[in-house]
């Protein structure tokens, strides 16, 4: 691994970047503006937390979208 090498920094983005007003979360991954600004200043363990609660968030968004 070279020196200039940054980490790799997980991301759940499938470049659908569109808001649902209402539930003010993106429909492509359901995190909210403040999480996906944020993203790569949160730490490892703040990410993973969040990566949990996107499947449900997306479910309840689909949900009430559809």
């Amino acid at each position: 691994m070279s020196l200039n090498t940054a980490p790799q920094i997980q991301s759940p983005c499938k470049l659908i970047c569109e808001l649902d007003l209402e539930q003010s979360l993106c429909k492509g991954c359901g995190r909210s503006r403040e999480e996906i600004a944020m993203w790569t200043r949160y730490s490892n363990v703040q990410r993973a937390f969040i990566m949990t609660e996107l499947e449900a968030r997306l479910e309840k968004l689909n949900s009430s979208n559809g």
